[in-house]
């Protein structure tokens, strides 16, 4: 049995004093550190590429750069995440918000050369992992397993609009500052995040007091057998990881744009619907008067409805039509809020970064793996329509072989089932 922490979850009262979240200090605190830390994030790419594109005239190195805003986040998710389970949470945070802010100053002094600037984004990048895992490992706590999930869903929504307001305005903004001071304004958002982290949460000891003495891989295999030894985990992380499917569009939305007759700016109409959707279905799901437990019976069949829209790419839709299959497959793809949610609280606290962090950058694996096999698919059949109809199919069904496991293991419990766990499906397991 595992020694209890300051970060077990607190179940929390069956009915909450408040419906509101943001009455809760905390929740406020980690939002406005979220929201504002996504928008300098997006105004930070905008600017990364305008420098580079700048100074080398060159899209190749100018799709590099972007890609390199992503790619270390893959290995340090598996890596790094740990940090959130050996040290105290909020610690973790403001130390790598600390760590970006010193690195991306740097990244926007003038004239800095293109490979140290390369340089300083990898560096740059590998801190958001252990950000992140001790972020989604620490809100639980301040939640309570009940309202968890609704504050997941903020945070979802949060990020999805700050993307497409980053998007829409980041261009302007970066256009307006200059790349070097848009990156110092990045920089400073690190800054302000580290002081709302460090003044608005309370200070709570390292998840596992044994977690210093576990060697690195000893870490990250147990975090891998834990979630391998656990049919519900292993069939929640098959439907996250159906996300490798339905991100093909995006990476595909420039040729398919002008296959389909329209002009630059359907590019980016194309990239803001499946984000619109994704918002549309989280409220929605949100709103609906129904429990958790009915909305985790609906992650197989919406897992199969984000899918099934692409399909009808192969009817050569127009800009408008492919908006609107987008647009439904985002509102379906709300399920992973659900998904993510229950993944976590699953998940024995003392172990919950790193089996966050393995789960996240899976999925970033799956979406670069299914970018890149969609765009040499594309080479070969000279449709980009065609390759995402049939990433579609594809998509459906593995949806099918994942949501049938979710149903088998659903009612199943978990080799770490233990009394400082909360686990969400007990109640209803009788």
């Amino acid at each position: 049995m595992n020694e209890r922490t300051g970060d077990e979850i607190n179940p929390g009262p069956k009915k909450p004093r408040s419906d509101n979240l943001f009455h809760l200090g905390e929740f406020r605190t980690l939002w406005a550190a979220y929201a504002q830390s996504i928008l300098g994030d997006q105004l930070a790419r905008v600017a990364l590429s305008l420098l580079v594109f700048e100074r080398t005239d060159s899209p190749g190195w100018t799709a590099a750069t972007y890609a390199l805003t992503t790619l270390p986040a893959l290995l340090s998710g598996v890596l790094l995440s740990g940090l959130a389970d050996r040290f105290p949470r909020r610690t973790v945070m403001v130390s790598c918000d600390l760590v970006r802010m010193v690195l991306v100053g740097l990244m926007a002094l003038p004239g800095m050369p293109l490979p140290l600037l390369a340089g300083l984004l990898v560096l740059a990048q590998l801190a958001e992992a252990p950000f992140g895992a001790a972020q989604g490992a620490l809100l639980p706590t301040v939640l309570g397993a009940q309202r968890y999930e609704r504050g997941q869903r903020i945070m979802q929504i949060t990020h999805q609009v700050g993307q497409l307001v980053g998007f829409a305005g980041g261009g302007l903004l970066a256009a307006w500052l200059g790349s070097n001071l848009s990156l110092g304004v990045n920089a400073l958002t690190f800054l302000l995040s580290a002081m709302l982290v460090r003044f608005g949460v309370k200070a709570r000891p390292a998840a596992s007091a044994d977690a210093r003495k576990t060697r690195l891989g000893a870490q990250v295999g147990g975090a891998a057998a834990l979630i391998w030894s656990d049919r519900r985990l292993r069939s929640l992380l098959a439907l996250g990881w159906l996300a490798g499917f339905v991100v093909l569009p995006e990476g595909l939305a420039a040729p398919f744009a002008d296959e389909a007759g329209g002009g630059a700016y359907s590019v980016g109409l194309l990239l803001a619907s499946h984000p619109a959707g994704m918002v549309l279905g989280a409220a929605l799901l949100g709103r609906a008067k129904v429990g958790d437990e009915s909305r985790r019976r609906l992650l197989g069949p919406l897992a199969i409805g984000a899918n099934l829209p692409l399909v009808a790419y192969w009817l050569d839709p127009g800009v408008g039509a492919a908006m609107f299959l987008l647009l439904v497959a985002g509102v379906c793809s709300a399920y992973q809020i659900t998904a993510g949610a229950t993944f976590v609280l699953l998940t024995p606290v003392d172990r919950r970064g790193q089996a966050l962090g393995l789960a996240r950058s899976g999925v970033t694996a799956m979406q670069g793996i299914g970018v890149a096999l969609g765009g040499v698919a594309t080479e070969l059949s000279g449709s980009s329509a065609n390759t995402i109809g049939a990433s579609g199919l594809l998509g459906v069904l593995c949806a099918i072989l994942a949501a049938a496991a979710w149903s088998r293991a659903r009612g199943t419990r978990g080799a770490d089932d233990s009394p400082e766990g909360v686990d969400p499906l007990a109640a209803k397991r009788g």
